[in-house]
């Protein structure tokens, strides 16, 4: 984990991942996840990702303008995230890496098939109350059992009609109580060392600044296409990881 190679991909990795965040307002974990879950364990990489989350997410929700407005709208879809991960995290601390390695890939896949094919919908007001703790119990367990929190959630939170500045605060939010928990379920399973930990607060830094380069670039990158490459690399990268679980004994 400390040598000169490790510590090189880890903090390209965290640059890489936090320039994708700084351009879409999204997309440092899967982009963590993906990249490191193709040379490590899925809890290992689950545990780097924490602490670059966390900061990152908070400052996304705390910046925006209706904090507690998006905060009492989603209370019940963060409760049910919380009690999901608890329930999923068993799966991501097994003892084996090929399986939770396979999901990983498989929610990846999902998520990229999703933003490239799924169309516009909208949730109708009446249902929502009804909608959010499924989801977010959904997204709860596939957080705990992957280390990535964007199914179903972004898609639902697409899908509430929130202006853009709202969507953004909503996705902090959202990513900050997932990241929250999956640290709790880590360090009660016993899945998070001191050294996992100081890692994760060293790649801080280079999250940031791959943050701040891409929200200066955001303006000179055409949104839409940007997107679609995001898409097919997470497609590309997910189904590896499938085919390459599958393949191995």
């Amino acid at each position: 984990m400390h040598t000169p190679e490790s510590i090189t991909l880890v903090i390209a990795v965290f640059l890489l991942a936090g320039w994708v965040k700084g351009v879409v307002g999204m997309g440092l974990p899967t982009v963590a996840m993906g990249a490191l879950g193709l040379v490590m364990a899925p809890v290992q990489a689950a545990a780097l990702l924490v602490v670059p989350s966390l900061v990152t997410n908070v400052w996304q929700f705390a910046t925006g303008p209706s904090k507690r407005v998006i905060a009492r709208r989603l209370a019940s879809m963060m409760v049910f995230v919380c009690l999901g991960t608890a329930l999923g995290i068993q799966f991501l601390t097994s003892g084996s890496s090929r399986w939770p390695s396979v999901a990983l890939g498989a929610v990846l896949a999902v998520y990229a098939l999703a933003g490239l094919f799924l169309p516009r919908i909208a949730v109708a007001p009446g249902t929502e109350r009804h909608l959010s703790p499924v989801v977010g119990g959904i997204t709860g367990i596939l957080s705990g059992a992957t280390g990535v929190f964007v199914v179903p959630a972004v898609p639902y939170l697409s899908a509430l009609r929130l202006d853009r500045d709202e969507l953004v605060q909503a996705l902090g939010l959202s990513f900050t109580v997932s990241t929250v928990a999956l640290a709790i379920a880590l360090g009660s399973s016993g899945s998070y060392p001191t050294s996992i930990l100081l890692a994760s607060l060293a790649a801080v830094v280079p999250a940031l600044i791959g943050m701040f380069a891409g929200q200066r670039m955001r303006d000179r990158i055409e949104p839409v296409a940007f997107r679609k490459w995001f898409f097919v690399a997470m497609l590309a990268v997910g189904g590896y990881m499938v085919a390459r679980g599958m393949v191995t004994r």
